[in-house]
């Protein structure tokens, strides 16, 4: 079977693709300019296509990974094309309105055949896994925290689409509903293996899926984030949404390299979650894995592997409903704690 990685001259496109080749795994790569594709597919001695996002060439492709963002641009027109063709859809998004977007043709992927999967890497895997794997531990929970540390960097293209989010402040799922708050609106205390640390509520994906993943009405994802952020979003929000910072700072996230293979292997990133229910029980739990985008490029392609052997029904999913909770714990690198219980 054939599977296509598009956007593949990215940061993370070339990390996956070439993590592909050294597993014995043949994709093919693509992207918008040839001129940017062609070089990689040269040195890989892999196929390539160049083509838009508009006129999508997925002729006797099995399977994308759609590795060019900001998805909010990029992923209807890609998922448009799969639905189309019949191709199964995989991304590496983490922007919330993309999940929603996505599992909102839940009916149409079914009736086509076809599996999406959006948040295939850093985002959203390792959260999203904690949270079912949490979920299952305490099945009437009525409210999840997610916390996350990151380090290393970030590549052009995370830098790109937090420019892009950067004027509209937090996000958290409130009784079922998404609810626009404030960024940092709450502090905790996550207990992560390496050891506590203050963390503040972010907009990420999990808001989405997570709920999706679990059902449970209340969630709120927190990462390393200054105690002063929320007000400071507060007042500079209205000038982060104007075409000249947006442009400003887009042009300057293009200048980021990404992280050196140096320092992502000396970097780790780590996840931590708890659920509680409505008499006060909690459970937690810790992980830790290496660097978020080898994370990203190492799960990616076991994404692949499993879609590609048809051991995923049609639909629309998270990484979670599509290869179960444990997923997490056969990554490279990844080492899952058992559940702590108060």
């Amino acid at each position: 079977m054939t599977w296509m990685l598009y956007g593949a001259n990215g940061y993370t496109g070339e990390l996956v693709a070439e993590l592909a080749v050294r597993r014995g795994q043949r994709p093919v790569l693509a992207g918008r300019s040839a001129a940017k594709v062609a070089p990689l597919a040269e040195r890989l001695g892999l196929e390539h296509r160049a083509f838009d996002l508009d006129h999508a060439d997925l002729d006797g492709v099995d399977l994308v990974v759609h590795a060019a963002g900001p998805f909010a641009a990029t992923s209807k027109p890609m998922v448009d094309a799969c639905l189309a063709s019949g191709t199964h859809y995989v991304d590496i998004t983490g922007e919330i309105d993309v999940f929603e977007a996505v599992a909102a043709r839940d009916v149409e992927a079914r009736t086509a055949g076809v599996v999406l999967l959006p948040g295939a890497g850093f985002d959203v895997v390792p959260t999203d896994c904690v949270a079912a794997l949490l979920a299952a531990e305490l099945p009437g929970a009525t409210h999840l925290d997610l916390a996350f540390l990151a380090g290393g960097g970030l590549s052009p293209g995370t830098s790109k689409t937090s420019v892009e989010g950067s004027g509209n402040g937090g996000r958290a799922r409130v009784d079922g509903e998404l609810r626009s708050v404030r960024l940092g609106h709450r502090r905790r205390s996550a207990a992560f293996r390496s050891g506590a640390a203050d963390v503040g509520s972010i907009p990420w994906g999990d808001v989405s899926t997570a709920y999706r993943s679990t059902g449970i009405p209340n969630i709120t994802t927190f990462t390393a984030l200054p105690s002063v952020t929320g007000q400071l979003q507060a007042i500079f929000a209205p000038l982060l949404r104007t075409p000249l910072v947006q442009h400003v700072g887009k042009a300057l996230a293009q200048r980021i390299s990404g992280p050196s293979e140096q320092v992502r292997a000396r970097t780790r990133s780590e996840f931590w979650g708890e659920v509680s229910d409505a008499e006060g029980h909690t459970v937690s739990l810790a992980a830790t894995g290496p660097n978020g985008y080898d994370l990203t490029a190492d799960a990616v392609l076991r994404v692949v592997d499993r879609l590609l052997a048809g051991d995923v029904p049609a639909g629309a999913h998270t990484p979670s409903s599509a290869l179960g909770a444990d997923f997490l714990s056969t990554l490279d690198g990844v080492v899952v704690d058992e559940p702590v219980r108060t």
